[in-house]
């Protein structure tokens, strides 16, 4: 009897970047039916991959924490957690490591891990940060004009590793489920009434649309399609989704902060629609398979767009637009986005009769 495949996933963070990875997860999981599969990723994504059925063990690193402790009194604490977790990194010695990040931070995990095939794409990678250098096996690279998700795919396919369907299978249980729904009775929302989910905030200045054009986008569709108009975000956009309500003619439910990453997938599962800037949840929404408009500027949505066919991309088509620049003394890419715009996308997704 041969002895069982032992597989590591490196896919540290983003949200998005890690939802991207998941269809690669379940192609390896159908390859190596029997394989002890193991995912590495950061704290902020985990819940992503927690749970989920074609994983054995989730390897959780709390770098971002770590660094903070380090330049504090806490150094010890962050020392010895360290410690902990590069032992649990190294306490199996893998068949296959696979690093779908292609970052320097993910080298170095790459680099603490054992295994005998050490997987990731070569030099000439966009972003890539040297990478390569710890890898090896190194696959020829592919286009960063492929999107995300596709790419990842491609790095399996090199290794005869087939991809025939697209499927994520989030591990969303009944609880969370469950959970949301208790929430949406909370802030009495009628599960008969149709939801849309408005998320409006992001971690760029570049990829911010003006809230006072949410406003008027939420009045206008609350109005057009008697839906319920709930906000969603982290705890760090409850302010300002908290100005958009107060600026709106008709109510709003603001969300932001309340969900998990689980409850807000449930949430996007029973919405008839979202709106969303370029932002981890509008990923997770694609996942779920919900109807999503998405409001990109200085991004490339054919890269890392929302994946799947339930979309619609409202862009302004500037000549400098993707510039990938996080910050922009004029932001004119996302400023010549009007709301008739984004109501074009709405009606092409939800359909005169909605």
């Amino acid at each position: 009897m041969s002895e069982q495949k032992k597989i590591l996933i490196v896919k540290m963070s983003a949200i998005g970047d890690v939802i991207h990875t998941l269809p690669a997860l379940n192609a390896i999981r159908k390859q190596f039916p029997d394989a002890r599969i193991t995912w590495l990723v950061e704290e902020a994504a985990a819940d992503i991959v927690l749970g989920h059925k074609a994983l054995d063990r989730v390897i959780v690193s709390k770098r971002k924490q770590w660094i903070k402790e380090l330049f504090s009194l806490n150094c010890g604490h962050a020392i010895k957690n360290i410690r902990n977790f590069l032992k649990e990194l190294r306490n199996t010695k893998y068949d296959m490591i696979i690093d779908f990040q292609t970052l320097f931070k993910s080298g170095i995990m790459v680099m603490f891990a054992k295994g005998d095939r050490k997987i990731g794409f070569n030099k000439g990678m966009e972003h890539a940060e040297s990478s390569h250098i710890f890898y090896n096996k190194r696959i020829r690279p592919v286009s960063m004009e492929i999107h995300a998700l596709e790419r990842g795919l491609l790095l399996l396919k090199s290794l005869n590793i087939p991809c025939k369907k697209i499927e994520y299978d989030l591990p969303v249980t009944n609880q969370e489920k469950q959970s949301i729904d208790n929430l949406l009775k909370q802030k009495d929302i009628d599960p008969e009434k149709p939801i849309i989910c408005i998320n409006p905030q992001a971690t760029w200045e570049t990829k911010l649309w003006d809230i006072k054009k949410f406003a008027l986008l939420s009045d206008r569709l609350k109005k057009k399609y008697h839906a319920q108009i709930v906000f969603t975000g982290g705890e760090s956009d409850q302010e300002a989704v908290n100005d958009i309500v107060s600026m709106m003619k008709l109510p709003g439910i603001n969300l932001a902060g309340l969900t998990t990453l689980k409850t807000l997938a449930a949430l996007y599962e029973k919405a008839a629609l979202l709106v969303t800037t370029d932002t981890g949840p509008m990923h997770l929404a694609a996942a779920m398979g919900t109807k999503i408009v998405a409001i990109f500027g200085s991004t490339a949505p054919w890269r890392t767009g929302p994946y799947g066919s339930n979309k619609f991309v409202v862009r302004s088509g500037v000549y400098c637009s993707p510039c990938f620049k996080r910050e922009c003394s004029t932001k004119e890419c996302m400023e010549n986005i009007n709301v008739d715009d984004v109501m074009k996308g709405v009606k092409q997704l939800m359909g005169r009769n909605s």
